[in-house]
């Protein structure tokens, strides 16, 4: 975190001022954008999201700003969270920002952007490095091909189990390789020996690693969606937790505001220039409340 460190509660180090704009409208006129990741910052790991995030989401949302997800989630895992939320938003960023989605008028989504790439090279280097991983490859509709053991979720029951090979070729949004084997600081090195420069990609925090196509990450959906909206950079809030947060969380702390959840590790931490309260404490919620009304 950057000399402009803050915290949620208002208190400053390193002289930051606030990171509202002074001599405009008032405050209650300013429309934000707001970027929430779902796993870690809107939703706790037993998959529960508390009534005081909701109510923060919804307050937030009520009073004029653009809140929105933002997340790693396929289609079909994240626009159910929609409705859970209360949420009406304009647009939803999925699969770490190779797909957006815009909402139409009958409430329903529709992709308005795509990003694809043949994940056969970087498949096949990693399937020779890593013994005993497993492998899901992501389509636009949010159809999983799933090659090796995964862990029970809705990406496995909604998956279809092939052979390796039928993965090769498939126009991809997203692959997920899971190491059982590593824990995540082995796994990072070992796939940064790799050297998947080719394609853009995070590890979780287990050993889970996300490949999205080159260049493509939260923070490239989210700065298209910005511009879709004409809000200023100085009016962006991006919340996060996990490495496929850091260069979203990068993008808002630049003028605007990235807040790291209070669980996060340490590099996630230095890629955002505020802290809160972690995702158990509902940390999201402190922030969100925090926003002008």
């Amino acid at each position: 975190m950057s000399t402009q460190e803050r915290f949620v509660d208002g208190s400053a180090q390193g002289g930051a001022s606030s990171s509202q704009d002074t001599g405009a409208a008032p405050a209650r006129t300013k429309r934000w954008l707001v970027a929430l990741d779902v796993d870690g910052t809107t939703m706790r790991e037993d998959g529960v999201i508390t009534d005081t995030v909701i109510n923060a989401v919804r307050d937030a949302e009520a009073a004029g700003h653009e809140v929105m997800l933002s997340t790693g989630r396929s289609e079909g895992m994240t626009i159910p969270l929609l409705e859970r939320l209360g949420l009406h938003s304009k647009y939803v960023v999925c699969a770490n920002g190779a797909l957006t989605l815009a909402r139409q008028d009958d409430g329903s989504y529709e992709r308005v952007h795509v990003e694809r790439f043949d994940p056969t090279e970087v498949l096949q280097t990693i399937h020779g490095a890593l013994v005993n991983a497993a492998f899901g490859v992501e389509d636009e509709t949010g159809h999983f091909l799933l090659s090796g053991n995964f862990p029970d979720d809705t990406m496995t029951v909604a998956g279809e189990h092939v052979p390796f090979e039928r993965l090769l070729g498939v126009e991809a949004t997203r692959v997920v390789v899971i190491s059982p084997g590593h824990d995540t600081e082995d796994f990072l090195q070992v796939v940064e020996r790799m050297g998947l420069h080719k394609v853009s990609y995070s590890v979780g925090w287990t050993s889970w690693l996300d490949i999205a196509p080159e260049g493509v990450t939260k923070a490239t959906a989210m700065e298209r969606v910005r511009e879709w909206l004409d809000i200023p950079r100085s009016r962006v809030l991006a919340a996060g937790d996990g490495r496929n947060d850091i260069d979203m969380l990068r993008w808002a702390s630049t003028s605007g505001r990235g807040v790291v959840m209070g669980q996060a590790p340490d590099d996630v931490v230095e890629a955002g220039n505020e802290l809160t309260g972690g995702v158990t404490d509902d940390g999201l919620a402190a922030a969100l409340d925090t926003l002008p009304r």
